[in-house]
């Protein structure tokens, strides 16, 4: 399953991109996000695996050696903690939860500094939860601070706040985040490291013929099934929000390898092109930064079901949103919130960030834009969404 060749032509460096195999385009990557999940880093429950740990950062090492720049997404807080405090099984309360991550990102960050000092390398620990990116100013202050760090030859060590985050503001697992980091930094490569070889073509756990999957892009619509269900007892995640994460790096034209993180070496052999893992390239062109940034955000406050010609309208033609296109209006929102806008059988086709208030929209959607001031006393914008802050889904 391998992309073809383009034929010999005056093409864009993105198209050149897009029709290389991983054997030629991985060893010209240069910024690599690395996400270890907790399976791994706990040796499944059993407390960090210092030895394992110790194995991937002489990797990175190496990698930083060849003038790849990284940055590492690490799990394993909650895990760790729940080891060190005795607790056999994931707490459900928030405030253990928060509790097991207090104490388990201590041990987690200690073991890296400790691993990475030995290669004369520089760590650096960056918390980060939904409010963070979903913030302009916070998303480009996150991005600045971790662009200073990896051009100063520091080791970001990124992980979710859990000692602060709520539901509401949680990415719901790090593939997620590792993507949007991806996305933040303009990485070239994620790599995420989990506890399969790969991703299969159905459940290996409940079918022995499945099939390792070696390349394939990261928008093919077969992936979700096979993909399956979610993840195991330590993590939140599952092949699922792998697929999804690597759609997410996507955005940016970083193409995403996932790959099993007990195979020795594989973050060498990936480096070096060879088959290993599952190889998701990223087939869209790179969004602009403002609109990956709106296409991270995973907090929507409502809902706008449009009809056929503004489906068609924004979807197509790229133009903004506006109230004669709307049908009808979900959720409670005000100017400036996330929403989704949805075709008349409830399927997404894009979000942004809305002009008016709920209210104020239920009174103006169905009529021209001419309209609005005699229907709200005043007016603030022509459209209920402008296409600078609309993104496709």
């Amino acid at each position: 399953m391998t992309r073809l060749r383009i034929a010999v032509r005056a093409v864009s460096s993105y198209e050149q991109k897009t029709h290389m195999s991983r054997r030629e385009l991985i060893p010209q990557t240069k910024r690599w996000v690395v996400k270890i999940g907790s399976a791994l880093l706990t040796n499944d429950g059993r407390g960090l695996d210092a030895k394992a740990i110790a194995g991937w950062v002489a990797q990175m090492a190496k990698l930083r050696l060849q003038g790849i720049e990284l940055v590492l997404v690490s799990s394993g807080a909650v895990a760790a903690g729940m080891r060190r405090l005795g607790w056999s099984t994931r707490p459900t309360e928030t405030h253990q939860l928060q509790a097991a991550a207090a104490v388990g990102q201590m041990s987690l960050i200690q073991t890296y500094e400790v691993e990475f000092q030995r290669y004369g390398l520089l760590t650096a620990q960056v918390l980060l939860d939904h409010d963070d990116l979903s913030s302009r100013q916070r998303y480009l202050n996150a991005r600045s601070t971790l662009k200073a760090l990896v051009d100063l030859k520091v080791v970001p060590v990124i992980n979710e706040n859990d000692t602060v985050v709520t539901d509401e503001i949680r990415f719901g697992d790090n593939d997620t985040l590792g993507a949007l980091v991806a996305n933040l930094i303009d990485a070239d490569l994620l790599v995420i490291l989990t506890d399969q070889k790969g991703m299969y073509d159905s459940d290996p756990r409940s079918n022995p013929d499945a099939k390792l999957l070696s390349e394939i892009a990261a928008d093919d619509t077969r992936l979700e099934q096979m993909a399956g269900g979610t993840g195991g007892a330590l993590g939140r995640g599952g092949m699922i929000t792998k697929v999804r994460a690597a759609r997410v790096a996507a955005r940016s034209g970083a193409d995403t390898v996932i790959v099993g993180g007990r195979i020795e070496d594989a973050l060498l052999k990936i480096a070096a092109g060879e088959n290993i893992g599952t190889f998701l390239w990223a087939e869209q062109q790179p969004q602009a930064a403002r609109k990956r940034w709106l296409s991270g955000q995973l907090q929507t406050r409502g809902t706008l079901v449009l009809d056929d010609g503004a489906v068609r309208v924004v979807r197509e033609l790229g133009k903004s949103l506006l109230p004669v296109g709307v049908k009808e209006v979900r959720g409670d929102f005000t100017r400036g919130d996330m929403v989704i806008c949805a075709d008349a059988e409830g399927r997404e086709i894009a979000r942004g960030l809305v002009n008016y208030h709920a209210d104020e929209a239920r009174k103006i959607i169905g009529k021209p834009s001419s309209q609005i001031l005699a229907l709200l006393g005043y007016q603030d914008d022509s459209e209920l969404i402008h296409r600078d802050n609309l993104v496709l889904s």
